[in-house]
């Protein structure tokens, strides 16, 4: 498991990528239109069934010198505008996640991996 560093005057804090990934996910069910999160493997779905983590599924963290990459794999609602729902989902998660670490979210990608009804 992956963590991500940070050091300030009170001393160092690490926050480990998968307590992120529930976080980036709870902001991305909150949005309006979408449905669900999506698992992007099936390693990552027997691990999230197992886990019955709900929040983490369908949410993958990376860092690179403690800067944080979030991608989200969801599902949107039938008849709402992708490009619309993406950027405000992209905010969303984006805003929670810095709020929650202090630190700085470089990129949050949305793949939209299919629509319901």
């Amino acid at each position: 498991m992956h963590a991500v560093n940070t050091t300030n005057y009170y001393g160092k804090i690490s926050i480990s990528s998968s307590a992120i990934a529930v976080v980036a996910g709870f902001c991305a069910l909150e949005c309006y239109g979408v449905v669900d999160l999506v698992s992007h493997s099936i390693k990552d779905s027997v691990k999230y069934l197992i886990k019955k983590q709900p929040y983490a599924k369908g949410v993958k963290i990376t860092n690179n010198n403690n800067r944080i990459t979030v991608d989200v794999y969801c599902i949107f609602k039938y008849g709402v505008s992708l490009s619309a729902v993406g950027e405000s989902l992209k905010k969303a998660v984006k805003y929670g996640v810095e709020n929650f670490t202090g630190m700085i979210v470089d990129d949050v990608n949305v793949h939209v991996c299919g629509v319901q009804v």
